[in-house]
């Protein structure tokens, strides 16, 4: 088991963890939640041994295999397959050693290997590779294209993929779903739920967590405290908590109010001064309990539209796609305010391709289209990574797209 005593992690001057207790047995399957910059990312590096902790114990077995998911963008001209097939380093090593064998025709080393390659399921790990690649959205045709031809969000699930190809005995994903679609998250959950290792899995996605952890851990005010059961369970039981602690503090406080009153108006008056003492040495001895807290909530609202009198937007008896690549034909889409809809489909169906038609990024090859008047539209597109300037801060960001706004409001 994984055990944790005593911890401090930090960041600069900034403290994530102090004397955090944590253990974690084989096989479990965790949560790891909390607010942004709390630490999550900087505990599974602790874990990785990319970083060490400030203060305190931590024990992982020796033997333990790891598998994390990267985080940064792949950059190879392997192909996809390969790519993920280099997840299992002890795979590699025996094809490297077949090769060999068979060059210097030493059949006992070649023996040898073969019955490795046998033990650790090898011969059948392309298929694996190619099963995994399925699951997460790649077609047939794009086994052997050149991991650098890809987008950043099919990158980021060749990193997913090669980090479920690597044996482990314990897993650490850092936000698996956030370039997936709904059937790769779907797919992924029915592989997390079958995986026999130590999961730990850093999620802002409540039904990916509810559906494939058993435990959660929560981090905050630099602690690591643990809750049985998934995220639903979690935020039940922290809940009631907190209604008891505010509860408890509440109490206290009028009860601490009513002594001091008493004290107050008696401490000095002879017939009352050994029952003021008494309590004055009752308010000496009461430990503070602390207010239930809540981290302040976000706070965001959308300015009022203009008001539509009639569709958003209109397109009819069209054919939608890229320049004489035709997507999707005979397409009549009405789209009237207030609505809220959700486009489902496999990879390659169009969806994306509806969504640039109707915002105008994309030129119909057929058909009419009709904006609504006043209509403004706000986009956040699939692979967003690819449109911000990564050169810039988030300020500079909403400055530019809002240049008369305060830099409060900002």
């Amino acid at each position: 088991m994984i055990s944790m005593s005593k911890i401090e992690l930090r960041r600069g001057v900034k403290v994530l963890l102090e004397e955090a207790e944590l253990v974690i047995h084989p096989g479990q399957h965790i949560g790891i939640i909390g607010g942004n910059g709390t630490g999550k990312s900087t505990l599974f590096k602790l874990l990785l041994g990319q970083v060490g902790a400030d203060a305190g114990d931590l024990f992982i077995p020796k033997d333990w295999r790891i598998a994390h998911m990267a985080q940064e963008l792949a950059t190879s001209e392997r192909t996809a397959a390969d790519f993920v097939l280099d997840g299992d380093p002890v795979l590699r090593g025996v094809e490297v050693a077949i090769e060999e064998a068979l060059a210097t025709e030493d059949h006992n080393r070649l023996a040898n290997e073969y019955e490795k390659m046998d033990e650790i399921n090898g011969f059948d790990a392309h298929y694996r590779a190619e099963q995994l690649l399925h699951g997460l959205g790649f077609h047939q045709s794009e086994m052997n294209r050149p991991v650098n031809s890809f987008s950043g969000g099919w990158r980021i699930r060749l990193n997913l993929a090669q980090s479920l190809m690597s044996p482990s005995d314990l897993l650490l994903l850092d936000e698996p779903t956030n370039h997936l679609d709904l059937d790769a998250t779907l797919w992924l959950e029915q592989w997390l739920k079958s995986y026999q290792g130590t999961l730990l899995v850093i999620s802002h996605d409540r039904d990916f967590i509810d559906n494939v952890v058993e435990r959660i851990v929560h981090i905050e005010h630099q602690k690591t405290n643990a809750y049985k059961g998934n995220y639903s369970t979690f935020e039940r039981v922290r809940s009631e908590r907190l209604a008891l602690q505010q509860a408890s503090y509440e109490k206290q406080q009028k009860r601490r109010k009513d002594v001091e009153d008493f004290v107050a108006r008696f401490r000095y008056k002879a017939s009352k001064a050994k029952q003021a003492q008494s309590r004055l040495k009752e308010l000496q001895r009461m430990e503070d309990s602390a207010p239930a807290h809540v981290d302040s909530p976000f706070y965001f609202n959308f300015s009022m539209p203009k008001k539509a009198n009639g569709a958003l937007v209109n397109i009819s008896q069209a054919i939608l796609g890229y320049g004489n690549k035709s997507i999707l034909t005979d397409v009549n889409f009405d789209l009237q305010p207030g609505t809220r809809i959700g486009l489902l489909g496999p990879n390659g169906a169009g969806k994306s391709t509806l969504i640039n038609s109707l915002t105008g990024d994309l030129d119909l090859i057929n058909g009419v289209r009709v904006f609504g008047d006043n209509l403004k539209v706000g986009y956040f597109a699939q692979h967003q990574l690819e449109v911000l300037d990564l050169e810039a801060s988030p300020f500079l960001h909403l400055q530019r797209i809002s240049p008369t706004a305060t830099e409060q409001k900002i």
